[in-house]
């Protein structure tokens, strides 16, 4: 194993703060307002040892620190297996054989002066393998993704790091700013999978990285957005070659490839598993649909060879900003988070002081929220069809970042109702570049961002979309509630990932109980169990303790109930500087003996908050 010291850790440590008593109700209705940030300080100078014994709930400097500790930059590598010590519970008999891989940022300051927005940090790639047929243990493995930006910006002889790409989100302080046309820096750091035989980790932007599974080495970029002839849905509306937007897209063309080096479409990073078909299905979007108002959405579907099985192009007349997405049996459905060029954005990035992703803002001028219902399989309905290009509109207004699940029911008249599980948040919140409070000239993250006042309907909250249509596909209802009225400040939903696009009965977030003073919202420390069957408004919730945070929470079948298995997160400890892996049951959440193991990383391999992660069974 090669490590290296830590770096940028702080000296000090703040002493645990006292929590504050569980809470277990649902909170009362907020009403909406206009964001207004909680004031949380930065400490500037050094608080001398002895460390006092108590700090009060709301002590602002232990806040700003714990929140720090989040996105400290990690540049050792677990370059062989590290077997890790479980210091709570065990590592159950029947857990199942199989890796757990994490991807996230990893480095987030370089050597001359320069910080990047957590989204623009180099992938990280972790696993955590679990052999339970031999060693009955837990080995783990960490290295950076060695992306072409990785390469050009990591000196591997001294380990210095000079950053080069602005990257979408951030401004360099020790870097060109003016003429700087580095924009696209695919760092493969927000999603990963295991598909086909294949490992990749995802960016939202580019072609992901295909990395060996045993080693963790990088392979090289791996084609995913050609090698199929597409189908095209364009035709009449938002369709044809000859109107003004397809003239600017021509003109967009050589610029954006050109000069700017973007690839000609962008793959998201999130990507959808039919189960029932055993299919991976993935959407990609064009490059200059980022500064024009209209949307191409090309759908594929993989099989289990990585063969593509149908691949369709799909054209929304709208200005678009998708993150995340949904399906169901027979449809595809994207929630138009509408978006808009920013005039005096565009000139502050053009001249390096701010991130290129202020050339765009929020566009809140519908007071609903569209909904495209664009066929999987388009003919086959049986002469029926519904034009797609007519949205469902919700009757409030969300901006859509991740999806739980969603299912469709049909009746015997054929009538059909959607169900889509997901975390939405407030346009009025919403900020592409002070997302994670991130600051280029403090080099510091400001936490206030993430938990502003009245944060219950503004910051990202559970909610359940109810679509129902008849017979001919006429919208007859479209409905959003709170998820079983958990208003609580929540993201990351997940579920047992053999009920994908099926009706399930749990749902599973990262959120937190608000106990904390300075962070009620963000970070989230506490797995909700949502059971979405019972009629009773219930939440069955764990905490991690005080000054505890955790990630997005993933499911590991075991058997054949929707329950049946095991709940990974990781735990950030940040009052004791450690990182670990817990294993809980979700038939127990709510219980006292909810955590079944807590799993040590060593301390010089603590790593910052990882974004998406993804189980692969052996």
């Amino acid at each position: 194993m090669q490590a290296k010291p830590i770096h940028n850790t702080p000296t000090y440590i703040p002493p645990p703060i006292r929590p504050s008593p569980p809470v277990h109700q649902t909170p009362p209705s907020i009403p909406s307002i206009k964001p207004r940030a909680i004031s949380i300080s930065a400490p500037n100078i050094p608080i001398a040892v002895p460390i006092p014994p108590i700090v009060e709930p709301d002590d602002s400097n232990a806040a700003y620190y714990d929140y720090q500790f989040l996105f400290m930059s990690q540049r050792s590598e677990a370059t062989r297996p590290v077997t890790l010590s479980t210091v709570e519970g065990a590592i159950p008999a029947d857990f199942p054989s199989g890796t757990y891989y994490l991807t996230g940022p990893g480095l987030l300051a370089d050597d001359h002066g320069s910080t990047v927005h957590p989204l623009d940090g180099h992938g990280y790639l972790r696993a955590f393998t679990f052999d339970n047929n031999v060693t009955k243990n837990v080995k783990y493995m960490a290295k950076y993704i060695k992306t072409d930006a990785h390469v050009e910006e990591h000196d591997p002889k001294t380990n210095k790091w000079k950053f080069t790409h602005r990257g979408p989100f951030s401004v360099l302080k020790g870097g060109k700013k003016v003429g700087n046309t580095k924009v696209m820096k695919n760092v493969a750091n927000t999603s990963v999978l295991k598909w086909g035989e294949k490992l990749l980790c995802m960016w939202e932007g580019g072609e992901p990285y295909e990395i060996q599974a045993g080693t963790l080495d990088t392979i090289g970029q791996y084609n995913m957005m050609d090698g199929a002839d597409m189908e095209n849905h364009d035709q009449s509306k938002g369709g044809g070659g000859g109107d003004v937007w397809e003239v600017a897209a021509n003109l967009l063309k050589p610029i954006l490839y050109g000069v700017f080096k973007m690839p000609p479409r962008r793959l998201l990073s999130h990507y959808k598993v039919d189960s029932r078909r055993n299919r991976l299905l993935t959407v990609s979007c064009n490059a200059e649909d980022m500064l024009l108002p209209r949307s191409n959405f090309t759908f594929s579907e993989y099989d289990s060879n990585f063969n593509v099985v149908q691949k369709q192009v799909f054209r929304i007349p709208d200005h678009l900003m998708i993150h995340d997405w949904a399906f169901t049996d027979t449809h595809y459905i994207v929630f138009a988070n509408r978006i808009k060029l920013d005039v005096l954005g565009s000139m502050a990035a053009v001249y390096g002081m701010s991130p290129m992703i202020s050339a765009l803002r929020v566009n809140p001028s519908k007071s609903t929220s569209p909904i495209y219902l664009i066929p999987r399989f388009p003919g086959k309905n049986n002469g029926k069809e519904r034009d797609w290009r007519v949205p469902v509109e919700a009757p409030s207004q969300l901006w859509l970042l991740h999806v739980g699940n969603a299912f469709e029911v049909r009746h015997p008249h054929r009538n059909l109702d959607i169900q889509i599980q997901a975390a939405a948040c407030s346009y009025q919140w919403f900020n592409f570049s002070k997302l994670f409070g991130y600051d280029w000239q403090k080099k510091k993250l400001d936490p206030s961002i993430m938990n502003v006042k009245g944060g219950s309907k503004l910051l990202p909250h559970l909610v359940q979309v109810s679509i129902k249509l008849d017979s001919d596909y006429n919208c007859q209802e479209c409905d959003v509630k709170p998820m079983k009225k958990w208003k609580k400040s929540s993201d990351f939903p997940a579920t047992n990932p053999t009920f994908s696009g099926k009706k399930n009965k749990y749902l599973y977030a990262a959120t937190t109980l608000g106990s904390r003073k300075t962070l009620p919202c963000f970070p989230f420390d506490t797995v909700v169990k949502l059971d979405l069957e019972t009629t009773e408004s219930v939440a069955q919730t764990w905490t991690a303790g005080s000054r505890r945070f955790i990630g997005e929470p993933i499911f590991v079948p075991k058997g054949y109930q929707e329950d049946d298995g095991y709940l990974l997160v990781v735990e950030y400890a940040v009052s004791m500087n450690r990182c670990y892996l817990v294993i809980l049951d979700p038939k127990r959440i709510g219980a006292d003996n909810a955590l079944v193991a807590r799993i040590e990383i060593p301390s010089h391999l603590n790593f910052p908050l990882g974004f998406h992660g993804f189980w692969a069974a052996n």
